[in-house]
């Protein structure tokens, strides 16, 4: 607590809590609602990036994480979701390689190739826009009951923009370029900028949620990033470049760690962020997480 809270004997009012990216990994975020609700705690606002900030729209328009997890699991099982555009990258022979090798792979041997050698995402954003209307309809920020705000990164410049209710974006625009996974998909157009994939800069967006904390407001962050394989050595130039992403995403995160007052940290392993085949065990893993913060997070918003 800051000291001018001390001097003043104010309590805490409440917490902003941040959701990382990390794709198939981030349905452990649906586990900390879960824990949440179950103890009564609501955030004050969400900030949220790539699937982070998916499924925390999807939160603040109903903080209900039963309809939240629903939701999720329809979306999960229909034809817009698996036809989404990425590739069927699990064939046996690629078993060993990352999600980029195999990718590159396959486009060497389709007509994915014309638009890695020419483009700067070999698959169109309309279906994350598809898929973002699919989570919210028609709704935009300011029908959230739980302030929303949501990462991207402005394409060329690397900018971090954060879109909320004050800047009269639309959401499901805002939600598909902060998934917008470089190199995978194409920028998203807002206006007349560019953007992609929050996590470049903000994976883990603690940072931005004590931005928007008030004095007297701790953050919640919840970390779903995953770790390299140690069992899995580059053994190409792409695979290489793959693996610096990696390492540089991991020391981003625990920098940004150490931003957040209470870090919620699912045991996700090495699952990349493309694999969805798990959606129970990923929740599960948030909720064992969230509990064994609970104790920590009650007596802060006590203090």
């Amino acid at each position: 607590m800051s000291l001018l809270n001390l001097l003043l004997g104010r309590r805490r009012k409440g917490f902003v809590l941040a959701l990382g990216g990390g794709g198939g990994r981030g349905l452990a975020h649906v586990g900390v609602f879960e824990v949440l609700e179950e103890h009564g705690l609501r955030p004050s606002a969400i900030v949220g990036t790539s699937i982070g900030a998916l499924f925390g729209a999807l939160y603040a328009l109903n903080p209900d994480a039963r309809a939240t997890k629903a939701s999720i699991m329809r979306v999960l099982a229909s034809d817009l979701f698996l036809n989404l555009g990425l590739p069927n990258l699990e064939s046996p022979e690629m078993a060993d390689q990352s999600w980029l090798s195999k990718l590159s792979a396959i486009a060497r041997q389709s007509v994915l190739y014309t638009r890695a050698a020419f483009d700067v995402g070999v698959l169109s954003s309309e279906p994350l826009i598809q898929v973002a209307r699919e989570f919210c309809d028609e709704h935009s920020f300011a029908d959230c009951q739980i302030p929303l705000y949501v990462t991207a990164v402005e394409f060329p410049s690397g900018e971090c923009h954060l879109f909320s209710a004050a800047t009269d974006t639309d959401l499901r625009l805002a939600l598909a370029a902060s998934t917008a996974v470089p190199g995978a998909f194409d920028p998203v157009r807002i206006g007349d900028k560019r953007f992609v994939d929050g996590g470049i800069a903000a994976e883990l967006p603690s940072r931005e949620a004590q931005m928007i904390a008030r004095s007297n407001q701790i953050v919640v962050a919840v970390n779903v990033g995953a770790r390299p394989d140690p069992e899995r050595e580059p053994r190409h130039v792409i695979a290489m470049l793959d693996w610096t992403t990696q390492i540089k995403s991991l020391y981003l995160r625990r920098h940004k760690r150490e931003l957040a007052d209470v870090l919620i940290e699912p045991l996700v392993g090495f699952r990349q962020w493309q694999d969805f085949s798990s959606p129970e065990a990923e929740i599960e893993r948030g909720r064992q997480a969230a509990l064994e913060k609970m104790p920590e997070l009650m007596r802060l918003l006590r203090a």
